[in-house]
């Protein structure tokens, strides 16, 4: 980032000032951040109106005066290009729903995580500045293939760049639209002491799969924080998405859960193909499939998970379809088999070889054949 983004906290917490400014006072000397402090609702309504300079919003839920969610719905008339973060107690999942619903872009949890706050800050700033570009350049798009272009921007500005740096678990993942705009996404995040990991495929493609896309990774995100059991989040997320669906999209998914310190991987499936085990030894399995249908179908689904306590140097992939279904020019698949065969007898020695080993060899494959799916594949491993 080249510019000085302002960045106004709300919270009435007295000693959050000095903390933030401790905390962050590598950000503000190098003159990447500068923060702008007031103490609830009202006060910042009165200092975002006095000062259009400010980008973003970071404002705790519970304050006197104005609350966090009734200033959510007065931003949008100060700024509609105004980005908001909300700090949330842990596991408050009616507030952190209604945040979204009134425009949130993000979350965090108390007592404050800040490395997650860092990584959260940096990637509504990433979108905002993308979104930015995308208003100046409107003017200028004569085409669809441009407003792809920009669509295509934001969408890869939510996915995550920085795995979790955490002992005992490596994360790679990536994802290559055959459209300038996908539906696939994948997502990793802390939660406690454990490691949530998300691959997901959203019906059809192009920009309304992107939008639905935003919406299923907002709910699982959001469900992932108030409970625990990954067929429990997955009950969540297809509760919220059934309900407002009228373009009748559904996503499938994997959501897992896995615990570094004790190699154990809890996984739900709501549709998507099951993921691959490889061994430290190079023997690839499929692991078994859960009970449940892909997310927004129907309502009262029951899901299932399974569990599996991954050894030292157990690699799991998760994928969707785009890698199983790529086509060649003869109309042949690249199918599971020689998905398998990328690690038979060759245990990946990281999280990151396995990753590109499984689009390489793919591309490999396709040759000059046009990508017909997005291609997406995250890999875990216990190193």
């Amino acid at each position: 980032m080249t510019d000085t983004y302002r960045i106004l906290v709300v919270d009435d917490e007295p000693d959050l000032e000095p903390l933030i400014l401790q905390r962050m006072r590598r950000q503000i000397r190098s003159n990447e951040y500068e923060f702008v402090f007031a103490r609830d609702g009202l006060d910042a309504l009165e200092k975002l109106n006095a000062d259009p300079t400010i980008d973003m919003v970071l404002s705790d839920i519970n304050m006197p005066k104005m609350d966090g969610l009734t200033l959510l719905q007065q931003l949008p008339d100060v700024d509609p290009n105004l980005r908001a973060v909300i700090v949330s107690a842990y596991g408050d999942m009616d507030n952190i729903r209604t945040a979204m619903n009134r425009g949130a872009f993000d979350f965090v949890t108390k007592p404050i995580d800040f490395d997650d706050l860092k990584i959260t800050i940096s990637r509504t700033l990433e979108h905002l500045a993308e979104w930015r570009e995308a208003l100046s350049s409107r003017d200028q798009l004569v085409a669809l293939q441009n407003e792809l272009s920009i669509a295509s921007q934001l969408q890869q500005s939510i996915l995550p760049t920085i795995p979790p740096v955490t002992e005992g678990c490596e994360v790679s993942a990536n994802m290559e639209p055959a459209r300038n705009v996908g539906g696939d996404f994948f997502d990793y995040f802390k939660l406690d002491n454990n490691v949530g990991l998300v691959v997901a495929d959203v019906s059809d493609k192009g920009i309304p799969a992107s939008m639905f896309m935003m919406s299923s990774r907002t709910a699982l995100k959001g469900a992932a924080i108030g409970v625990r059991d990954p067929a429990k989040v997955l009950t969540e997320v297809n509760n919220q998405l059934q309900q407002d669906n009228p373009t009748f999209m559904f996503v499938t998914l994997i959501y897992a859960l896995y615990n570094p310190e004790t190699g154990l991987l809890t996984y739900s499936i709501a549709g998507h193909d099951p993921p691959m085990l490889v061994s430290a030894d190079g023997t690839v399995t499929e692991l078994p499939l859960t009970k449940g249908i892909a997310v927004g179908i129907a309502a009262d689904v029951v899901y299932t998970q399974e569990s599996i306590t991954l050894e030292p140097g157990d690699t799991v992939v998760l994928y969707t379809d785009g890698v199983t279904e790529a086509m060649n020019a003869d109309n042949q698949q690249f199918g599971m088999g020689r998905l398998a065969e990328v690690f038979e007898g060759n245990s990946p020695e990281s999280a990151t070889s396995a990753n590109e080993a499984v689009f390489e060899r793919v591309r490999i494959f396709a040759g000059d054949a046009p990508q017909s799916d997005d291609i997406t594949c995250l890999t875990l491993r216990r190193p």
